[in-house]
């Protein structure tokens, strides 16, 4: 009799018994009960694992690292990282094989393999703990052995497994996968073989648009290892789930199969190019797109599974894990009776690929709900947000389907997004097109509701006094500021309840008041005077010399902020003694240090001062959850490190910027004397729409600044709350906050939220998750299709890289691929390559020498700030932190709107 505790059956598993067998196994036993075809077998649970390492000496001092030493072993975890984790995982691996099987675990094995059969082939496979999970799949990380025969070859094959753990690849796979070393145990599955004539794996999503309801079949003749390691080119079929139809068939040339030897061991054949004949009829196709339907629907997610067909044509599962992938679907109203929707990522498109925190997105709700007040559509619940509001992956997302209905948001809102985020506009025209997103209804209604909100802030009157007299407006947009500062002030006794009130009313009231008085001005006076300008003078502009008309902007809050830290970086430098530490000392270490006033006077008093007036902005400022500078500065100390490092004077930003504004002035020049050879009427019109978009379009960047600075006043008192709910213990770090949302912080200031902890704990594991994924979509349907993946790849013939040009002028230089500005390393004159970046990204433009964006349009942040620094740009290149490897030299074409790559790379 086998001991069930080492060796359970396949029957008497499920996803709950994940600790004891691994993500494999629990998977194959959920199959099993849920009456799906799965072969037959048994799992080796961890607890064999555990008995056999507790014998290995050399595997635990591997783990722990030098006794005398700095604990840099192996169970050190994720921050052992791919850089040390493989020069210790062969020490592991050799330690795991010289091991001896424990005498019960021996015995237990065989019990349970001759229950199988008598030398029944088997295939022996890795479960590990963290394996087949639905936040990483980890396939193909440990190894798997087939068509294994006889009790002693299935205990090597056994001893095999458990080394696989600790493979180079697989601890590198663990490390960037953020999991430790010591919380991974490995259970072995042993499972009867199919003597398989065709098999391979079915996605019951499509992996690669992310379309659900879509199947995606790859069929090989023999074994499934030869798709699955991918030793061959499949057949590929895509099926629709629905209908059973065949969308798709693509035939490979099948020149290789695996098959099983008699006696043990597999072999491969070379077989002629069989392109011409498919593996599988169209009713084997429905047949396993209808199984691989149960096991979705059993799981109640997409899957990844592998299957065989043997001889008599009955099809089998070997196996199934989450599709970890696939962009999950935001939620928002259910597409029926309308058809799909399409959903725009927002906090994309202001620059932000992490996560936002829960309280982020409850924070943006309550806003959505404000701004639908203000445009006549109050709602009922004002913490719910509006309906088109949806989130996914904790990122938010606007449902755009009804814009893209109406006969006139069709047209507006890709027009906008043409000058913000270019790729996502073309997108959107692509989707226009389609049958199912076609114009219905009338325009009218949105043209109420903007008419309502433009008449209510007096958008029209405010734009032509901004026209008549710009400094007026500049000087009315600061006294609105100021107004608002006072706004947003709470008397220091408030209590939490008051707080919350407080914090509501900001967001319900505030961000449609700066709109509304801010924008005009900065939006629509200056970029109606240059669309006027660019009408009149129409091709007698050349491509670029309008944008050159905004290199060096006065008034904008963004530049300034800029020239201050570089004018802070400058005094320090005349400092030797405040210099040499800030040369010296890590980021974190000075950040420290300034908390406690430790800092030299140079660095201390100027770094206050910078903090006074900028200290309420931050990299992913958007979201209310992150610190700000004034709470954290090593960011600004990292900023000042490097601009001590650009020793060029004709280098330094404020030279730069002064050339840049030069540039400016002679181009209106030029500009207006080619309008005045029409007439001399069109030359002064001309000259008065260019030099009243320089006065404006620098305040550009104010509605955001107060946005932040109202974003900041939330965040002062959301904290506040927290700490006095961190107190009481309510919640376990003040912090917590972050993790809930508004609605359920007032539950909680009342004491009525339940399970506080492990809300928080829950979300902060998923926000984790989170922060390791690097591909978003701009557009999502809610069938799961990412519109981009459907595209034409954005790429030139001569494979030069496609974006919108953002600021003219060419450079080529090293690139440096940079995911997050925090701590960033830029040596001046490299080419900035990033997914997006907001106003806390700007310091590194100043040493910078070019920029490529994979976000953006020509007047989205990044775009706007590069050419008033005079910085070759480009925007919106898709997966150019992808395609583009640090170190690498780049050419920036930023008049045409292309990166050249040089292929050698580092």
């Amino acid at each position: 009799m086998a001991d069930r505790e080492l060796v359970p059956g396949f029957d008497e598993l499920d996803a709950g018994r994940l600790p004891l067998v691994g993500g494999k196994a629990a998977n194959l036993g959920e199959l099993t009960r849920a009456g799906l075809p799965v072969p037959p077998g048994f799992c080796l649970t961890t607890e064999a694992y555990r008995r056999m390492a507790a014998t290995s000496r050399e595997l635990a001092a591997v783990l722990a690292g030098p006794a005398d030493g700095p604990a840099d072993g192996l169970a050190d975890g994720p921050a052992a990282g791919p850089a040390d984790g493989p020069s210790l995982a062969p020490r592991a691996h050799a330690a795991v094989l010289a091991a001896p099987v424990p005498d019960a675990v021996r015995a237990a094995v065989t019990a349970a393999y001759t229950a199988l059969g008598d030398d029944v082939p088997v295939a022996v496979r890795s479960s590990a703990t963290a394996e087949d999970l639905p936040s990483a799949s980890f396939a193909g990380q440990q190894d798997t052995f087939l068509n294994v025969v006889g009790t002693d070859a299935v205990l090597a094959a056994v001893r095999r497994c458990w080394a696989s753990l600790w493979t180079d690849r697989a601890v590198s796979y663990r490390a960037s996968a953020g999991i430790d070393n010591r919380a991974v145990l490995l259970a072995v599955v042993v499972q009867r073989m199919v003597d398989a004539t065709v098999a391979g794996v079915l996605f019951t999503a499509n992996p690669v648009t992310g379309r659900r309801g879509e199947s995606v079949i790859d069929a090989s003749p023999g074994l499934g290892e030869a798709v699955v390691s991918g030793a061959v080119n499949p057949d590929r079929f895509v099926v629709d789930g629905a209908s059973g139809q065949v969308r798709e068939r693509r035939l490979g040339d099948k020149r290789l199969m695996i098959r099983s030897v008699p006696g043990g061991g597999t072999e491969q054949l070379r077989l002629d190019p069989r392109g011409d004949t498919a593996c599988l009829t169209d009713a084997q196709l429905r047949e396993l797109a209808a199984l691989g339907r149960r096991v979705e629907a059993h799981y109640g997610t997409p899957q990844d599974t592998e299957w065989a067909l043997d001889a008599e044509g009955r099809l089998w599962l070997t196996q199934a894990r989450p599709i970890t992938t696939l962009y999950p679907v935001p939620t928002g109203p259910p597409p029926a009776p309308e058809g799909d929707r399409v959903y725009f990522c927002a906090s994309l498109a202001q620059g932000l690929v992490r996560p936002l925190t829960p309280m982020g997105i409850a924070v943006f709700r309550a806003v959505g709900s404000g701004m639908s007040a203000q445009l006549g559509a109050p709602l009922p619940d004002p913490l719910a947000g509006p309906r088109v509001l949806a989130d996914a992956a904790d990122r938010l997302f606007l449902d755009v389907t009804g814009v893209l209905r109406n006969p006139l948001g069709r047209r507006l809102v890709p027009a906008l997004l043409d000058v913000m985020e270019a790729r996502s506009a073309v997108l959107l025209r692509e989707l226009a097109v389609e049958p199912r997103f076609a114009a219905r209804g009338s325009r009218w209604p949105l043209v109420r509701r903007a008419g309502r909100f433009a008449l209510r802030h007096r958008v029209p009157v405010r734009i032509g006094r901004a026209v008549l007299a710009p400094a007026r407006a500049r000087r009315a947009a600061d006294e609105f500021g100021d107004g608002l500062r006072l706004r947003l002030a709470v008397a220091g006794h408030a209590g939490a309840e008051q707080r919350l009130d407080h914090v509501e009313r900001i967001l319900h009231a505030e961000f449609g008041g700066i709109v509304g008085a801010v924008g005009p001005a900065a939006l629509g006076a200056a970029f109606g005077m240059l669309g006027l300008a660019s009408a009149l003078l129409g091709d007698d502009a050349a491509p670029g010399e309008l944008a050159t008309v905004l290199r060096g902007l006065p008034h904008n809050v963004t530049t300034r902020m800029d020239l201050r830290l570089w004018e802070l970086a400058t005094r320090i430098r005349a400092d030797a003694g405040a210099a040499e530490e800030l040369r010296a000392l890590p980021a974190a270490e000075l950040a420290g240090r300034y908390l406690r006033g430790e800092l030299p006077a140079t660095i201390q008093e100027g770094v206050a001062g910078f903090l006074r007036e900028f200290g309420h902005r931050a990299v992913a400022e958007i979201d209310v959850g992150m610190p700000r500078w004034s709470d954290d500065p090593a960011h600004l100390f990292g900023v000042l490190a490097n601009y001590l490092r650009l020793d060029d004077p004709a280098r330094a930003p404020d030279a730069m910027f002064a050339r840049g504004a030069e540039e400016a002035r002679d181009m209106v020049r030029r500009l207006v004397d080619v309008a005045g050879r029409r007439s001399r009427v069109r030359g002064a019109l001309v000259g008065f729409g260019l030099r009243r978009a320089r006065e404006l379009a620098g305040l550009r960047e104010l509605p955001k600044f107060y946005w932040v600075l109202m974003l900041a006043a939330v965040r002062r008192e959301l904290g506040t709350v927290g700490a006095e709910l961190a107190a009481a213990g309510t919640l376990a770090a003040a912090d917590d906050v972050w993790f809930l949302t508004l609605r359920e912080l007032r539950l909680a200031v009342r004491g009525r939220l339940d399970g506080a902890g492990a809300i928080v704990a829950e979300r902060r594991g998923g926000y984790e998750r989170e922060l390791r994924r690097r591909k978003i979509p701009r557009l999502l349907l809610s069938d799961g299709t990412e519109p981009e993946a459907l595209a034409a790849a954005g790429a030139a013939a001569d494979g030069d890289l496609v974006g919108t040009a953002a600021s003219a002028g060419t450079v080529s230089g090293v690139a440096r691929v940079v995911l997050d500005p925090v701590g960033a390393y830029l040596e001046p004159g490299e080419i900035l390559v990033a997914p997006s970046t907001d106003p806390g990204w700007t310091p590194l433009f100043l040493t910078a020498g070019g920029l490529v964006m994979e976000m953006g349009g020509a007047n989205s942040h990044g775009a706007v700030v590069a050419r008033e620094y005079g910085l070759p740009a480009v925007v919106g290149v898709p997966d150019a932190c992808a395609r583009i490897v640090t170190g690498q030299r780049v050419t920036v074409h930023g008049a045409g709107g292309r990166v050249t790559l040089d292929e050698r790379t580092p």
